[in-house]
This record gives C-alpha cells, sequence and structure tokens, in this order.
C-alpha cells in the first residue's frame, strides 16, 4: 500500500500536536480526518477560542471532529464512514476502546518520555522536577490501561541543568514530528516489532507523571535548593512555579517566578526567608542555601526581570516571608 492510500485519522490538541500532523501532511499522507477538543471560551470576552489542532487542520481543509463525549454514536458512526486504516494520539482524551480498536492497524499514541517511565498527562513537567538528566518519547499501541501498550520506537534526549520545560517541549514537539511519520512508513511496510513495556529494562523504580493543578505548583522552601531550583524549571513557562509572599502591613502577594539560579551559601535563616537589595537581586533561602530569584510576575502583571521589577516596586517590610 502507497502512504497516499492508507486512510489516517489523527487526533490531538495543543501546540504539541501540531507538528507531528504537520509532519504528516507535508510528508503526502492521507489524513482523512483530525479529531480535537471542542472550542473553548477565552479570555474575558468569552470569545470561543480553536485549539491549535483545529486552527492548522482548518486551514489545509482536513475534515474536523470536536465530540463532546468519545463515546457519543453519533461520533463513532462518522469515524466508522471514515473507513480509517490507522489512528495517531498525539496529547488527546484517553480513548474508549471502541475508538481505538477501530482501525485496521491499530492506533498508536506519541508520549513524551521514555516509556515505561512518566506515564502521565504531565511527563515533560515532572522529568524536568525530578531533575533527570535524560528524557525522549515514545511511540506504541493503545490498548485498555493509559500509556502502558507495547513500544514501538523510542528517541532519547538529554536534559541539562539550565534546561527548562519549555525548551524540553520543543525539542520533543520536533522530534515527535519525525517519530510519528517513522512509525507510520513502518507500520505501512510491515517492519514494525513491538516491545512489551515489562519487557524493557528499568533503573530504579517507575516514576508517574500526574496532572498538575494550581495546588501542584506552590513552592516548598524547605527543601534542598537543588530541588526547588529543579522545581521553578520543571513548571517553567507554564504553569508556572508561585508562593505567597507575607509583608507586615500588607496583604499577602501571589508571585510566579520563572528563572532562577542556586547559591549555596548558609542561609542561617528560616525557609521562605526573602531579601533583596531593592536594586539588584532577590534572594530566597530555602532549606541549605539560596535561590536567587531571575524573573517573576506580580499578580495582574506581566513577567519581569528581578531588576525591571526593582526599578519601580520596592520591599519596604522586614522579615518578609515565602510560604
Amino acid at each position: 500500500m502507497e502512504k497516499k492510500e492508507l486512510r489516517i485519522i489523527y487526533m490531538g490538541t495543543p501546540d504539541f500536536a501540531v507538528e507531528s500532523l504537520r509532519c504528516l501532511v507535508e510528508g503526502g499522507y492521507n489524513i482523512v480526518g483530525v479529531v480535537t477538543m471542542p472550542d473553548k471560551p477565552a479570555n474575558r470576552g468569552h470569545k470561543l477560542q480553536q485549539s491549535p489542532v483545529k486552527q492548522y487542520a482548518v486551514e489545509h481543509g482536513l475534515h474536523v471532529m470536536q465530540p463532546e463525549r468519545l463515546k457519543d454514536e453519533a461520533f463513532i458512526e462518522e469515524l466508522r464512514s471514515l473507513h480509517a486504516d490507522l489512528q495517531i494520539v498525539v496529547a488527546f482524551r484517553m480513548l474508549p476502546e471502541v475508538v481505538w480498536a477501530m482501525p485496521r492497524l491499530g492506533t498508536f499514541n506519541l508520549h513524551a518520555s521514555l516509556l515505561p517511565q512518566y506515564r502521565g498527562a504531565a511527563p515533560i513537567n515532572w522529568a524536568v522536577i525530578n531533575g533527570e538528566t535524560r528524557t525522549g518519547i515514545t511511540t506504541f499501541f493503545l490498548k485498555h490501561e493509559i500509556d502502558t501498550g507495547e513500544v514501538i520506537q523510542q528517541v532519547e534526549i538529554p536534559i541539562s541543568d539550565t534546561d527548562n520545560v519549555g525548551t524540553v517541549h520543543d525539542r520533543l514537539m520536533k522530534l515527535g514530528g519525525d517519530l510519528v511519520v517513522e512509525t507510520v512508513d513502518r507500520i505501512l511496510t510491515g517492519t514494525v516489532k513491538s516491545i512489551p513495556q515489562e519487557d524493557i529494562a528499568v533503573t530504579g523504580e517507575l516514576k508517574p507523571a500526574p496532572k498538575i493543578f494550581k495546588e501542584t505548583c506552590r513552592i516548598n522552601w524547605n527543601q534542598p535548593t537543588k530541588r526547588v531550583y529543579n522545581f521553578v524549571r520543571g513548571l517553567s513557562p507554564y504553569p508556572g512555579a508561585w508562593t505567597e509572599m507575607e509583608q507586615q502591613g500588607a496583604e499577602p502577594l501571589v508571585i510566579k517566578i520563572f528563572e532562577t539560579s542556586k547559591l549555596t551559601n548558609d542561609p542561617k535563616c528560616a525557609p521562605g526567608t526573602l531579601q533583596t537589595d531593592n536594586r539588584h537581586f532577590i534572594h530566597i533561602a530555602t532549606q541549605d542555601g539560596w535561590i536567587d530569584v531571575k524573573s517573576l510576575q506580580l499578580p495582574n502583571k506581566k513577567r519581569l526581570t528581578v531588576e525591571e521589577l526593582l526599578r519601580g516596586y520596592h520591599f519596604t517590610a522586614e522579615n518578609i516571608i515565602c510560604r
């Protein structure tokens, strides 16, 4: 079968999923349908916003489906009517069996970790938060339990100490597009030799990658400096690590912190203590040192470097504590 004859349904929502779809479209593959999330109200005007995948699909004249429920009978019938040979899932929802088992060649997923490590919704964030020095991408066939199907291919990349989740995301997104195309070609030529995840050697325990909520992003200063540093970069630029700053005589302020460096000198004060010269630096004490804050954001303000912030904002109280 030629690639133009292979009927593919693609499923995805965010920017991460656009790159793989673009590679398929530009590679001349036959995308007969694109499934993405329904449009959602955004910003103060509540204007409906299309997902990045939908925007790309509409621009390229692809057939778009946006079911509220993946078990909806009308949606299932529409899928069947497209007679797909293969389905590809990148950063989408958990599929019911009636959907993933439909194509004759199966359904495969692109996941942003080296499975079986970091199964779950936020694998890139948790890899950086946990201070990993490597991660990667995996294509695997779907089955009942989430992120547990047989592995088709993997690509590994290093994580440097200066990476944040944004830089790792962008590298994996680019590699993911190439890997999706390579995986399709292997399926097309019948050269896939998938491996059960149980047969993949793993060093240490399996680490999960659960969905991240607002409270997940709160910084615990009573930890070693390196862990706080990794936590901040594992949530930067999105959704952003935050802390509540308490100043005597003022309302607590929730500040987001996006970039830091590590200082190793003994804090000699309680974790969370903030010190500043109101000109060039903001330091916050940890369990065994200091975090040197490089960029941050006050409520309803834009992200600024510390020096930009201190040109217009001065800390006047003593004993400022971040919790």
